[in-house]
């Protein structure tokens, strides 16, 4: 249990920036390149790569490199196991050990 707990606590930090929860609600339209999100949100690359590294790093999303462009897709089975997990939490007392 403690596995999960540290598992979801890296999704929730992910999830915890504004601009984070933005991207993924722009990949929810589907496959998206990056430079369709810089232009988005008008940053530099550096600063789309760490929310990014986040985002990945999360199993959020899943990125694809073709040629010199990464292009980003939304992990819908991690999304499925993060509302699970959310039902969880609001339906059944959850041991701590």
């Amino acid at each position: 249990m403690q596995d999960e707990f540290a598992e979801y606590a890296i999704i929730f930090k992910a999830m915890s920036d504004e601009t984070r929860l933005k991207i993924l609600a722009m990949l929810t339209k589907g496959v998206t390149c990056a430079c369709h999100i810089l232009e988005e949100f008008h940053f530099t690359q550096p600063t789309l790569s760490y929310h990014m590294k986040q985002l990945t790093d999360s199993g959020l999303i899943v990125a694809n490199k073709k040629g010199k462009w990464v292009y980003y897709s939304m992990n819908k089975e991690r999304m499925k196991l993060l509302h699970e997990y959310i039902s969880k939490l609001i339906e059944t007392n959850i041991e701590l050990s």
